[in-house]
């Protein structure tokens, strides 16, 4: 009995630990993945997302000076509609 004990005395911190380095190391990746290189503009932006029903959104996409609304589903993405972007918008975006 003891010794289940011990065990489990030097095995749950060990566990917890490495839960929470692995949740860290995710943040870590997912944040240098998200941001820009070197200050580029990306080519595509996600503007907008609406959630459905579970497993069903709809996003808008802004792509090369347009706006692409997508739905997605477990499924897979669909184009629904596409449109040229606001003159004003279009305007602030330009360097």
């Amino acid at each position: 009995m003891v010794w289940y004990v011990v065990k489990l005395l030097l095995l749950l911190p060990l566990l917890a630990g490495l839960i929470w380095g692995s949740l860290w190391l995710t943040r870590k990746a997912q944040s240098h993945m998200t941001k820009t290189d070197g200050g580029k503009v990306r080519a595509a932006r996600l503007v907008e997302t609406t959630f459905l029903a579970p497993g069903i959104r709809l996003a808008v996409i802004e792509f090369r000076g347009r706006e692409i609304l997508v739905g997605a589903s477990k499924q897979g993405l669909v184009r629904l509609a596409e449109a040229d972007l606001p003159i004003t918008r279009a305007v602030e975006l330009q360097p």
